[in-house]
């Protein structure tokens, strides 16, 4: 390669032509910013701002995180690989896809083969999916507490999509790192590719072939330059140095005739020209992120564009070069500004952490204070939310803090409240044992012993301290309705008891002579009908005094037995309406209800046994076939079976009169 010397001496007219002067504006940030630094160092500024915006945007309640969900939601994309995007423009908003369909379209887009130019589609995904994620959560713990859970029990149910989401971001990941391993590779078959067409224009000026033939060839090898990718950032200034160098020799030595350089020149000066004027418009720009940009994609132009005529060459380059240093220096303004508003938001963080702080050592012992405080730092969240971001170095930092201290907060009530848990539930224990005892005396008769120890019980209840929410109106209902039970009966018992049974007895007297008095029509359905309504109303006149009540039931059963007995019924329907008549009479006597379920346990006991021995004769029948004699022993069998089902049907006849019989006493 010649020396700095020799290119100074042979390309003296065009000092600066496709590099910037040194003393300028000229930074790491701006001009050498080109399409292949676009995923390098120069974007630190902006990659800092947004990876902290993604995660800033995944902040919740704490008490509600997972770590799994808080790890996802704070991952920056672009930590560990090269950030394609400058500006803080986002992708398609998926803030009104359901969940579903969210997982659909990072399918779609991690599927699309375009996995360097998804990022802010992928970011905006993530950040929809969390924010539904949480008002889904929240739905769900408001149910909770609604249905009478306690808040601090409430766990999110598992969410399927949400580890979908996190397989389709991972494989995001590992693609776009695939996808820059092979850039970075094809950026070095870039570099051998241009050094190798470097090599062949040296070749071209010692060439001794017909000038249209070298020219062509140069022609070629230029148009196979621009054709050629990306290179490595690294070897980018020294690379269009060698290629300017050897150009302007192509142009020098093999001497090219005036006209045919005057005419690359113009056209070369006319494009510089325009570019310059590009550059210009994009100070009317109100993007500055974009227009930055944009001004390092004008950069790679001009390094693509040959050379000038000398008197015009500094003029360009210098006009081109200043409206280079105002978009750097809008830029740079602009950053400088974010900075400040991010100091200004980190302050505003640590004092919301600070006051949080402070809340986690008061000495808290009411529920009424804990719901206070609990309001107090539900509002800090809000304001928390509402703050923009913090410095990247800062900024996980003060977010930790803040974490820590809510984390801390809810820590101390939930001490509070399951101890106050536990209080509650032994408090529940010993009023469930007052209920337990006041309904076992809500059906005394001592009426002065009994209630004198409910008025104990209902003292010993209000000493008893408050119990969960959730059973409080059961328990005090249960403990209540013993109470009243006893305290109504005993009212009526001493108002209106002799009265009543007096009433009763000249009631059912007059039944009798009502049946006694009835004559039979020709319907015997209807006959048999007027007789079920004559023991109907017999049931609903009630209790007799204890004196009359054998012999008034006695006159009843032999007045309806003799019109039962007068109606051709077949046996079936007279043997269930003496059985009707039987349980009557049980029911007329002291302890009825006991004796009534006796005699109901008993049928569905004899139900049982019946069907015990139909199961095992029909096992039997299996046997028989196999022996002498058989059919005379299957039909013996077979007929037990058809007598111990018709045993059954009338057994639950007799439960449904006995079920009837309750429900037309109730």
């Amino acid at each position: 390669m010649e020396t700095n010397e020799m290119k100074d001496t042979v390309l003296g007219e065009m000092p600066g032509e496709n590099q910037p002067a040194t003393g300028d504006s000229y930074t790491p940030e701006s001009l050498e910013t080109t399409e292949e630094t676009t995923n390098d160092a120069t974007t630190d500024n902006v990659n800092n701002l947004h990876s902290d915006e993604v995660e800033e945007t995944s902040v919740v309640e704490p008490v509600d995180f997972s770590d799994e969900e808080a790890n996802l939601a704070s991952t920056e994309i672009g930590d560990d690989e090269p950030e394609e995007e400058f500006d803080h423009g986002h992708g398609k908003d998926y803030s009104g896809y359901s969940k579903a369909e969210m997982i659909i379209a990072i399918k779609e887009l991690v599927e699309s083969g375009q996995v360097l130019k998804i990022r802010r589609d992928i970011e905006g995904i993530k950040v929809a999916f969390y924010k539904r994620n949480k008002s889904d959560i929240d739905k769900f713990r408001k149910e909770f507490i609604d249905g009478g859970g306690v808040p601090e029990e409430f766990q999110a149910p598992h969410d399927d999509y949400e580890n979908q989401l996190k397989d389709y971001f991972t494989l995001y990941r590992e693609k776009r790192t695939s996808e820059n391993i092979l850039q970075e590779k094809s950026k070095e078959q870039n570099l051998d590719l241009k050094l190798h067409i470097i090599e062949e224009i040296k070749t071209l000026v010692d060439s001794q072939e017909n000038f249209n033939d070298v020219y062509n060839k140069f022609r070629d090898l230029q148009k196979r330059w621009k054709e050629i990718g990306t290179v490595p950032q690294a070897r980018l200034n020294d690379l269009y140095e060698n290629y300017n160098f050897v150009v302007e020799q192509f142009y020098d030595f093999l001497k090219i005739n005036k006209d045919l350089r005057e005419l690359e020149y113009k056209k070369n000066y006319e494009a510089k020209l325009a570019l310059c004027e590009q550059a210009e418009a994009l100070l009317a720009d109100t993007n500055i992120v974009n227009s930055f940009k944009t001004l390092q994609h004008f950069h790679e132009l001009w390094r693509e564009i040959g050379p000038v005529v000398h008197e015009v060459k500094e003029v360009i380059w210098d006009r081109f070069r200043e409206v280079t240093t105002q978009i750097n220096k809008r830029h740079q303004d602009y950053y400088e500004g974010l900075r400040s508003i991010q100091k200004q938001n980190l302050d505003a963080k640590v004092a919301i952490s600070e006051k949080i702080e402070t809340m986690t050592t008061l000495n808290i012992n009411s529920h009424k204070e804990w719901n206070k405080r609990s309001n107090e730092l539900v509002e800090f969240q809000k304001q928390w939310k509402s703050i923009g971001f913090a410095p990247r170095k800062e900024n996980n930092k003060v977010y930790d803090r803040f974490r820590k201290a809510c984390d801390a907060f809810f820590a101390k009530k939930r001490e509070f409240y399951s101890e106050l848990k536990r209080e509650m539930e032994t408090n529940e224990k010993l009023k469930l044992e007052l209920c337990e005892q006041a309904e076992a005396v809500k059906d005394s008769i001592e009426w002065r012993k009994t209630t004198e120890s409910l008025i104990t019980l209902q003292k010993r209840w209000k000493e008893i301290g408050p119990i969960p929410r959730k059973h409080s109106d059961e328990v005090w209902k249960r403990f209540r309705a013993a109470c009243d039970a006893f305290f109504v009966r005993k009212g009526e018992n001493f108002r209106s008891a002799e009265t009543q049974f007096d009433e009763n007895l000249v009631q059912k007297l007059a039944l009798i002579a009502e049946i006694v008095a009835f004559i039979p029509g020709g319907q015997q359905d209807e006959n048999f009908k007027n007789l079920k309504d004559f023991q109907r109303r017999w049931i609903e006149i009630g209790f007799v005094p204890i004196k009359e009540k054998e012999k008034i039931q006695l006159e009843y059963r032999t007045a309806l037995n003799k019109h039962f007995d007068a109606l051709k019924m077949e046996e079936s329907d007279r043997t269930l309406t003496r059985y009707k008549s039987k349980i009557e009479s049980i029911q007329s006597h002291s302890k009825s209800d006991f004796r009534v379920r006796n005699e109901r346990e008993k049928l569905f006991v004899r139900i049982k046994h019946l069907d015990a021995d139909i199961h095992l004769w029909e096992n039997n029948i299996g046997f028989f076939a196999k022996s002498k004699g058989a059919d005379a022993l299957v039909r013996d069998v077979n007929q037990k079976i058809e007598n111990a089902k018709s045993e059954i049907k009338s057994l639950e006849e007799k439960i449904r009169v006995i079920d009837g019989m309750d429900d037309t006493q109730q």
